[in-house]
C-alpha cells in the first residue's frame, strides 16, 4: 500500500515531524512518501486573489499526492486550539480546486504537542470535520507530553503503552 505521510506543521523542529518520520519506520510493510508542507507554499488564501489568478499550481499537486496514495497518515500541530495557518492554507487552497480534499482515502490522524493535551484540540477538529472532505478516519491518537514520551536520540517513542496504541492505529489503515 502507498501511504502519503505529512504534519500539518511548517516548523523546521516540528515534532510532528519527528512522530511522522517516526510512525513512519513503523509501516515497513508499506511504500511511505513524507512530503514536507514547506513545498506547498501559496499566499494566503483569498476569494479575490484567487479570482485575479486562479489556484496555485501547488495546491494541485498537493491534491495529486494525495489522489496517488492509498491512504493518508496526518500529525496535526496545534496553534491556539486549533491548525497551522500554513496547513489552514494549503487545505483552502487544495479544497477550491476539489473540495473533496482528502478523495475517500483512509487516514490515520495524529496530534503531540509538549503539553498533556497532546493536541486534542486540533486533532478532534480534524476527525469530526474530515467527512465533509471526503476523508475516512480509521483511526486516531494524540500523544500528550512529547518530550516526557519520545526518546529524542533513539527517535522513537519511548512509552510501550503509546508504542502499542500507534501500532494499532497504524494497522486500521490496511
Amino acid at each position: 500500500m502507498k501511504i502519503l505521510a505529512f504534519a500539518a506543521s511548517n516548523s523546521r523542529k516540528s515534532i510532528n515531524k519527528s512522530l511522522i518520520n517516526y510512525a513512519a519506520t513503523l509501516l515497513e510493510n508499506h511504500e511511505v512518501e513524507i512530503i514536507d508542507i514547506n513545498d506547498y507554499e501559496m499566499p494566503m488564501y483569498s476569494s479575490d486573489l484567487e479570482e485575479a489568478h486562479g489556484i496555485p499550481d501547488a495546491a494541485s499537486r498537493f491534491l495529486k499526492k494525495i489522489q496517488d496514495a492509498d491512504a493518508l497518515l496526518i500529525s496535526y500541530a496545534e496553534h491556539n486550539g486549533n491548525y497551522t495557518v500554513a496547513y489552514k492554507n494549503l487545505f483552502d487552497w487544495a479544497s477550491r480546486e476539489n473540495q473533496k480534499v482528502y478523495q475517500g482515502k483512509s487516514i490515520l490522524m495524529l496530534s503531540t504537542s509538549p503539553g498533556p493535551g497532546g493536541a486534542r484540540s486540533v486533532l478532534t477538529l480534524a476527525t469530526e470535520s474530515a467527512h465533509f472532505f471526503n476523508g475516512k478516519v480509521r483511526a486516531s491518537l494524540s500523544i500528550p507530553s512529547f518530550y516526557d514520551n519520545f526518546d529524542q536520540e533513539k527517535y522513537e517513542l519511548n512509552n510501550t503503552d503509546l508504542v502499542s496504541e500507534l501500532k494499532l492505529a497504524l494497522a486500521s489503515l490496511a
